[in-house]
């Protein structure tokens, strides 16, 4: 009979484990799977649901670091999430609470490659089944219930049943699609900035809530998430892929 000592040390060595690299075709056809998914239209839509995912939870985590308190997260059918917290409305921490939303997928990204490079993918994708069980305790609609279950189903899925090489290789696309979804998913806030101000409308995105209390420009927070999300996203390849360019 297996003792509850055994269990854990043996499910502590499983996230503990070390992969050989993968070779450098796997890590590209990997890296440009994901990609795709970010570029195409009809799985952006898709995918860009686990962006929105680590959107909020940068939201959510940011507000409790600065001492504001979590009240919930709802994820929409339309990609759009809102994570809502109580505390000051101004201040240093509502600043730090709204500009984590759009760098967070890619320095979520970023600390991905990180402990794939380091060859701990079964570790990363235990972290993900972590943080996506807390994430589910604040989630406040059915919908937004419905995504985190999916996402964890499928990454314990991969956790539990795919071969190494295989956890790599979809840590690989997550890398990607949360890196570029990022990125473009900054670049597509100036769009939809743009749209509202031609239809003479205001928005409460993150970039214009930012300009109300800083009296910067939205369009400068706009800058600031596509530099951050890029920066993370050169960041990432240079651990993935740390012989390239060849010299």
């Amino acid at each position: 009979m297996t003792t509850a000592p055994e269990t854990v040390a043996d499910l502590w060595a499983r996230v503990a484990e070390r992969a050989a690299p993968l070779p450098p075709e796997w890590t590209a056809a990997a890296v440009a799977a994901g990609a795709l998914l970010v570029l195409v239209p009809t799985t952006w839509r898709l995918v860009r649901h686990a962006v929105t995912v680590m959107h909020e939870g940068g939201h959510g985590l940011a507000a409790v670091l600065s001492g504001r308190r979590l009240s919930g997260i709802r994820l929409h059918g339309d990609t759009s999430g809102l994570t809502v917290s109580s505390g000051p409305p101004t201040g240093l921490g509502m600043v730090v609470t709204l500009l984590a939303g759009y760098p967070a997928p890619a320095l979520a990204a970023l600390g991905a490659s990180w402990l794939l490079a380091a060859g701990f993918a079964a570790g990363l994708l235990w972290a993900l089944v972590l943080l996506l069980a807390l994430m589910l305790v604040q989630i406040r609609n059915w919908f937004g219930l419905w995504v985190v279950l999916v996402g964890a189903a499928v990454v314990g899925g991969v956790t539990w049943l795919a071969p190494v090489v295989w956890q790599q290789s979809f840590g690989l696309a997550l890398v990607s699609v949360l890196g570029l979804g990022a990125v473009r998913a900054s670049l597509e806030l100036q769009s939809s900035r743009r749209r509202s101000a031609r239809r003479g409308g205001s928005t409460q995105s993150d970039a214009d809530q930012l300009a109300r209390l800083t009296h910067v420009p939205g369009v400068l927070w706009v800058g600031v998430f596509v530099a951050v999300t890029a920066a993370c996203v050169v960041g990432c390849g240079l651990l993935l892929f740390p012989g390239w360019p060849a010299p």
